[in-house]
């Protein structure tokens, strides 16, 4: 126990001492939230307009601004707590390159230890900066639209914590095939590019054709988001139905996700909660039988 804490205090001392890796993580939430508010704001109340004219009615301003700052928040967050994961668990393959990794496996620490420790410590970092960047949304949203209820920031939280884990699982087991510099960088470009599209994040997944929407409900990143919409605009969503009817309500929550469907079939919240928490087990499990395999193999 002393071992692996003392490996989880390092690995996290040292990802907030790199400026650059630490500035980095924690300003790009930060400068997505400005670019969202500045570019996909207006973009969100048109597509929120257009479903609201279908049905022949408007909405008033505030709660226009509560739903698009809402999905602005979702989108943010659904992406952050996976990209800001493969920038936290890079220690893992900077170790191998440096050579550090190799130092303290000849100390008396395990091998599991040192894989656990860098776990946990990218959990801890992720989610320092996460809920950072759930902060600042929150303060957005409490300027241009608030509709949330206690439970729904409570949710949030839960939300934003599930997915750190998620993230931290899933670049965990990538980067341990990791072992150059070039390569981390490849692999956060392409997870920083594409990651946000195939959840569902940038683009709601009512707007893909049939086939691939279908393909994209096998990721378990789709469940996150759609999980951390629902939280997000749950209280405007809750004054719009004192005004409009349910079929109008319905219809809205198709177009954001917040509605998922399996091949037609309506996906529940709790079967999100379990896609979600089986993948985070099963990542897990692979993360740690990656480690024995090679133990056994070194031996």
């Amino acid at each position: 126990m002393k071992e692996f804490l003392i490996s989880v205090k390092r690995n996290t001392k040292l990802f907030f001492k790199d400026k650059g890796l630490f500035f980095t993580s924690l300003i790009t939430p930060l400068i997505l939230l400005v670019l969202y508010a500045t570019f996909l704001a207006n973009v969100y109340t048109d597509a929120f307009n257009s479903v609201f004219n279908s049905f022949g009615m408007t909405v008033e301003e505030k709660v226009m601004n509560g739903l698009v700052g809402g999905q602005l928040m979702s989108s943010l967050l659904a992406v952050s707590c996976v990209t800001v994961s493969f920038c936290s668990n890079m220690l893992m393959v900077q170790d191998k390159v440096s050579g550090a990794r190799t130092d303290m496996l000849i100390t008396p620490a395990k091998r599991s230890t040192l894989a656990l420790s860098y776990y946990i410590s990218t959990t801890v970092s992720t989610l320092i900066i996460c809920f950072l960047a759930l902060g600042a949304c929150l303060i957005y949203v409490g300027l241009t639209g608030w509709f949330l209820t206690f439970s729904d920031v409570m949710l949030l939280v839960s939300d934003v914590f599930i997915l750190v884990t998620f993230g931290t699982a899933l670049s965990s087991v990538i980067n341990f095939f990791l072992s150059s510099q070039g390569q981390i960088s490849a692999v956060g470009s392409i997870v920083s590019s594409c990651y946000g599209f195939i959840c569902g994040a940038y683009m709601p997944l009512a707007n893909f054709g049939e086939g691939l929407r279908n393909a994209v409900m096998f990721l378990p990143g789709t469940y996150g988001t759609s999980l951390i919409r629902n939280h997000s605009i749950n209280g405007a969503l809750n004054e719009l139905s004192n005004t409009l009817p349910k079929e109008a309500i319905e219809g809205l929550k198709d177009s954001i996700d917040c509605n998922l469907y399996f091949f037609g079939n309506q996906v529940e919240t709790w079967v999100a909660y379990l896609v979600m928490g089986v993948t985070i087990l099963i990542l897990i499990g692979a993360y740690v039988l990656l480690n024995v395999l090679v133990k056994r193999k070194k031996k």
